[in-house]
């Protein structure tokens, strides 16, 4: 989401508008975007209209310098869902996501401090992004096992271009009943066509302003995959 990056509150509250006009009502933002202006503009443009809209935030990176504004722990999931709910001026979000893996924080720890924002009713549904097949596994195991609010979806990257995850994310969550949410489904932008080999990336894109993108997906092959499309 590009809202307070690239997208202004008037551009943003245009944006809003023409989605849910056209039926779409599902929004995706993270505490981090834009350091929370994402959040705060999103609430902005759904003022009076929560109950059309599906919100969805995420948390992990780091929100400030100290030991407990970044990862998993127990008091970051608490603090990290209190101030996304004061940006976006909500009671509540329908999907919690976990950004990043924290390998430093034990699971059954964010798992319960995650269960607890369920039964709170801050959070509707939790969900995780970016984990490795065994690590989902695992957590959705000790959900289980314990009797916690078990993730309801994931979220991976996925595109014409980056596949990998059919080989076992996206059956183990077949089998396991989550849905699947994917991001980067253009591949940054790299699947529109705009980036070429060789040539100088387009201002206003993520390319220009230092975004690996057209170097991480350029291969032998890049040509004809954005050509057919």
């Amino acid at each position: 989401m590009t809202f307070g990056h690239g997208a202004d509150e008037a551009e943003s509250n245009r944006m809003v508008d023409l989605a849910l006009d056209a039926g779409v009502n599902f929004f995706d933002t993270a505490n981090a975007y834009a350091d929370g202006e994402s959040e705060i503009l999103l609430g902005k443009a759904l003022k009076g209209r929560r109950r059309d809209a599906v919100i969805a935030t995420k948390f992990s990176n780091p929100m400030g310098t100290g030991p407990n504004d970044s990862g998993m722990s127990r008091v970051h999931i608490m603090q990290a869902i209190d101030d996304s709910l004061k940006r976006l001026q909500m009671d509540y979000v329908d999907i919690y996501y976990i950004h990043h893996v924290d390998t430093q924080t034990p699971l059954e720890e964010m798992l319960q401090a995650l269960d607890d924002l369920v039964r709170q009713g801050k959070v509707r549904y939790t969900a995780c992004s970016n984990y490795q097949a065994w690590r989902l596994s695992e957590a959705l195991w000790l959900s289980d096992t314990n009797n916690w609010a078990r993730f309801a979806c994931y979220q991976p990257q996925y595109s014409l271009v980056v596949r990998d995850i059919e080989q076992e994310l996206v059956p183990l969550c077949e089998l396991k009943g989550l849905g699947v949410v994917v991001w980067s489904p253009l591949a940054g932008g790299f699947l529109s066509g705009k980036y070429k080999p060789g040539e100088r990336t387009q201002g206003g894109t993520r390319s220009a302003e230092g975004w690996a993108y057209p170097e991480r997906y350029f291969a032998d092959n890049a040509d004809d995959t954005t050509g057919t499309l």
